[in-house]
């Protein structure tokens, strides 16, 4: 059982307190927005035995499992982190399977460095992920219902606004949404920076649902995705409640601090709230134009004490222990490999002792022994 090191990422939108409160640590006065865990090649965790990625390297079927590797290849499926939003992310969506793959092929084909800013596709996975909260967490999942979206839109008073609550009343369900997204996302950048400062303007008048959107367009003020946003279901989450997001669900994260897992891709498509790259013809094909309900998850219980997550997918499997001293020793040897997370008390797993934010990565059918009293998140594959 190898105790991990883990790189924080600076992203300007990053809490400057979140995370240091969880590792009961001084704030740097700097924004630390992700922990990152696992062996991700752009921040591989770091061990007594060197960074994990060339420890799974050097021998993928003693570290990961027999069974992981047939399914998944020599590599970690997935990638497990510490995310605190202070402000809010890019409006985005991810691939599937298939059009990553096509994505990055194509791309490589046409010689489109990976490194380049116009770059979409950084590799050939998919990325779904799945976030639980450990504060009260705030996002923005899935697109509303058209007719509701309109409404939200019309309240606002604003001319420029009429076209598409209009639209959105007209149209069947995804002629409606794709419309109205191609006609944000293709506006005039004047005219449109024009509209979100008014819109933004009402918004902070009204409150009420229409509150996070006056803080969107805070934190970017003239961005066509603030209107975006504003077709999206605005959800908030309580400690212990978690999102999963496919693919082609655009989404944004708003503010809390929570435990973040996916499949190990960088593949993001932007729709706004950021300076960076927007493909808008690749985005509309890849965006699912259909209203859903976010679908808030709770953990479902499982023998041993074990709460679980449940995801459609089998690249990650997040789970969470509530431990208490009195609680006898949990053995959770595996045959696929593992990564713990303690977010609360002292947790005690093989020999080490975990406060919280730290973390240990169990190789496959290695002897994993845990106890408490604390709380521990377990993130493993379904092989």
């Amino acid at each position: 059982m190898d105790r991990l090191d883990n790189t924080v990422r600076p992203y300007a939108w990053g809490s400057t307190t979140a995370i240091p409160q969880l590792l009961g640590v001084a704030p740097t006065g700097e924004p630390q927005a992700e922990m990152w865990m696992g062996a991700h090649p752009g921040a591989p965790s770091r061990t007594g035995r060197g960074p994990l990625t060339e420890i799974i390297d050097e021998a993928p079927e003693r570290e990961l499992g027999s069974r992981t590797v047939a399914k998944f290849g020599p590599r970690l499926p997935f990638l497990l982190k510490l995310l605190a939003a202070g402000a809010p992310l890019s409006l985005q969506v991810h691939p599937n399977l298939e059009q990553a793959r096509e994505g990055y092929e194509d791309e490589e084909r046409r010689g489109v460095p990976v490194d380049a800013a116009h770059r979409n596709y950084k590799d050939a996975n998919h990325k779904p992920e799945l976030i639980c909260a450990l504060t009260e967490f705030h996002g923005l999942c899935g697109f509303r219902d058209p007719d509701r979206a309109a409404d939200l839109l019309a309240a606002l008073d604003v001319d420029s606004l009429k076209p598409y609550v209009d639209l959105l009343h007209a149209h069947p369900e995804e002629a409606a949404l794709r419309e109205v997204l191609t006609a944000v996302l293709g506006a005039d950048p004047e005219e449109m920076a024009d509209t979100v400062t008014e819109a933004a303007a009402a918004c902070a008048h009204l409150g009420g649902d229409h509150a996070p959107y006056a803080d969107i367009a805070h934190h970017y003020p003239g961005d066509p995705g603030v209107i975006a946003a504003m077709l999206l279901n605005h959800v908030r989450l309580q400690p212990g409640e978690a999102l999963y997001l496919g693919a082609g669900i655009p989404h944004a994260y708003l503010n809390g601090l929570g435990v973040e897992i996916m499949a190990n891709s960088d593949n993001v498509l932007r729709c706004g709230l950021t300076p960076k790259h927007v493909d808008v013809p690749e985005l509309l094909r890849i965006v699912r134009f259909e209203a859903t309900d976010p679908g808030v998850l709770r953990p479902e219980a499982a023998p041993d004490g074990e709460e679980v997550y449940e995801t459609p997918i089998d690249e990650f499997r997040l789970s969470r222990y509530v431990l208490s001293e009195a609680t006898t020793p949990h053995d959770l040897t595996r045959a696929t490999p593992q990564i713990l997370l303690c977010t609360a008390g002292s947790v005690r797993a093989g020999g080490h002792t975990l406060a919280p934010g730290e973390s240990v990565f169990v190789a496959a059918d290695e002897k994993a022994e845990v106890s408490g009293p604390g709380t521990l998140f377990r993130a493993t594959v379904v092989a």
